[in-house]
C-alpha cells in the first residue's frame, strides 16, 4: 500500500510536471478532509506522510483535562493514562486513526480533494513554464476540434488555437503537426489556457528568424510587419551591414527562404521591403509590386500623394484596397493614389486657376493705377483750364466708345 502510494505520487509528478512534495501535500490535505468528514470538523486531526517510506500517520489530538467540556477536543486523565502512563493534566495526547475506518463517503471526498489539488498544481506548473515562453514559436500535434477551435498538444499540456487566430480557409486534421506562435497564457477560474496563433504578424517574424540566419545574428533587423492573414504580408527589413542586401537575404537563393515561409502560410503573398528613413522612398517601396512615378508628402499632416501610371493604378490600390491599406499601416502615413492622367488633368486645372488669379490681380492693379491718375487731371486753377478738361474728357469718352466698337467688330 505504502509503496503503491509513493509510486502513484511519483508518476503523477512526472506526468504533470509537478514537484513530488506538492502531490504529497495534496494527498495529506485530502486525507485530512476525509478524516474531518468522518469524525467531525471540531476534531483536532493531523495528517503526515513520510516522503521516503510513504507511511501515513493520522492522529487525533486531545487535551488532557480534569473536567470534560468538549469531548471532541478533550480527554480525561484516566483515559489518557490508559494510552500513556506518564500523561499529565494539560498535555496533548494523540490516538492513531486507521485509514480503513474512513468509509466510502470519506474516501470519495478524499479522492475529489486529491484531484482538485493535483489540477491546481498542474495549472500552476503550466502557467510557470509557458508564461516565460510567450512570443516564442512552438510545435504541436492537432488533437481535434472543439467549437471551431483546434486543440493542440504541446509538450505536457494542451493548447488552444482559436478560430480568430487561425489562417482563413486553413484546415487541419487530427494528428497533423503544426507550428504556431505562443500568444499568451490565460488564467481562468476553471483552468489555465495556453493560446496559440497563426494569424498574428509576430508569427511571420518568428518564421523569418527561423529561415533567415542574418535576422537571428542581428545583421538584419525587421522594422515592421503588417498582415492580412491568408492574403498578403508586408515586412520592412533593414541591413546593418552595407554588404548584405536585406531583400536578397530574406528571399534566399532562387527564393528558397521566402518560399519555405510561404508554404508554412499556405500560399500567403509576402512583400519584402527595404526600410529607409526617407519617407518618399519608403512609401514608394511599401506599395510594391506597383511601380511608382512620383511621391509628394505633407509632413505636418503625415499624408502622402502617390502618382502611378494608369496601368499601375489598380495594382497599387490592390484588391478591395488591400495593398494601399497595408502600405499605410506599415509606413504610418495616410496615402492617396492617383493616376498620371488624373494628375496631369489636375495640374492643368491648377495652372489655369493660377493664371486666372494672376490676371485678376494684374487687372486690379491697373484699375488702382488708373484711378490714382484721374484726380490729378481734374484740378483747375481758372476757367480756361476747366474748359480744357471738359474737352479732354469728351475726347476720352469718344475714344473709349471707339475702342469698344472696334473690339466688338474684331469678335
Amino acid at each position: 500500500m505504502k509503496r503503491e502510494l509513493m509510486a502513484v505520487i511519483e508518476q503523477v509528478g512526472r506526468e504533470k510536471g509537478i514537484d513530488k512534495h506538492r502531490v504529497l501535500a495534496a494527498v495529506e490535505s485530502a486525507l485530512l478532509t476525509a478524516a474531518k468528514k468522518r469524525y467531525g470538523n471540531n476534531e483536532n486531526i493531523q495528517v503526515q506522510i513520510d516522503p521516503e517510506t510513504g507511511e501515513i500517520s493520522i492522529v487525533s489530538l486531545k487535551t488532557i483535562a480534569d473536567q470534560i467540556t468538549d469531548a471532541n477536543a478533550q480527554i480525561s486523565l484516566d483515559e489518557a493514562r490508559a494510552i500513556d502512563g506518564e500523561a499529565e493534566l494539560g498535555d496533548e495526547i494523540g490516538s492513531l486513526i486507521d485509514v480503513e475506518e474512513f468509509g466510502r463517503i470519506a474516501a470519495q471526498a478524499a479522492k475529489q480533494v486529491i484531484c482538485q489539488k493535483v489540477r491546481e498544481a498542474t495549472w500552476e506548473a503550466v502557467e510557470r513554464e509557458y508564461s516565460k515562453r510567450e512570443g516564442e514559436l512552438v510545435h504541436g500535434i492537432i488533437l481535434g476540434q472543439e467549437r471551431r477551435n483546434y486543440l493542440v498538444e504541446i509538450g505536457k499540456t494542451e493548447a488552444v488555437l482559436p478560430v480568430h487566430e487561425q489562417i482563413p480557409r486553413e484546415v487541419h486534421r487530427r494528428g497533423d503537426r503544426v507550428r504556431a506562435l505562443l500568444l499568451e497564457v490565460r488564467r481562468t477560474p476553471k483552468d489555465v489556457q495556453v493560446v496559440l496563433s497563426r494569424a498574428h504578424p509576430q508569427f511571420v517574424v518568428k518564421l523569418f528568424q527561423l529561415e533567415v540566419p542574418e535576422v537571428t545574428e542581428k545583421i538584419l533587423e525587421i522594422k515592421g510587419v503588417v498582415r492580412e492573414p491568408g492574403d498578403r504580408t508586408k515586412i520592412a527589413v533593414f541591413s546593418r551591414d552595407k554588404a548584405v542586401d536585406p531583400v536578397g537575404a530574406c528571399v534566399g537563393i532562387k527564393g528558397s527562404r521566402v518560399q519555405a515561409i510561404v508554404r508554412e502560410l499556405k500560399g500567403e503573398k509576402i512583400d519584402i521591403i527595404p526600410w529607409t528613413t526617407d519617407p518618399r522612398v519608403f512609401i514608394g517601396e511599401a506599395l510594391n509590386p506597383a511601380s511608382i512615378e512620383k511621391v509628394g508628402i505633407d509632413e505636418e499632416k503625415k499624408a502622402a500623394l502617390v502618382v502611378v501610371a494608369d496601368s499601375q493604378l489598380s495594382l497599387a490600390i490592390g484588391k478591395n484596397g488591400q495593398n494601399v491599406r497595408l502600405a499605410a499601416k506599415l509606413t504610418g502615413w495616410k496615402i492617396d493614389i492617383i493616376s498620371v492622367s488624373e494628375y496631369e488633368k489636375e495640374k492643368l486645372e491648377r495652372e489655369r486657376e493660377i493664371k486666372a488669379a494672376l490676371a485678376e490681380e494684374t487687372a486690379a492693379q491697373l484699375e488702382q493705377e488708373t484711378g490714382a491718375e484721374k484726380p490729378s487731371s481734374t484740378m483747375a486753377g481758372d476757367g480756361e483750364t476747366g474748359e480744357e478738361f471738359e474737352v479732354a474728357s469728351g475726347e476720352t469718352v469718344e475714344s473709349g466708345e471707339a475702342s469698344v466698337t472696334n473690339h466688338n467688330a474684331s469678335l
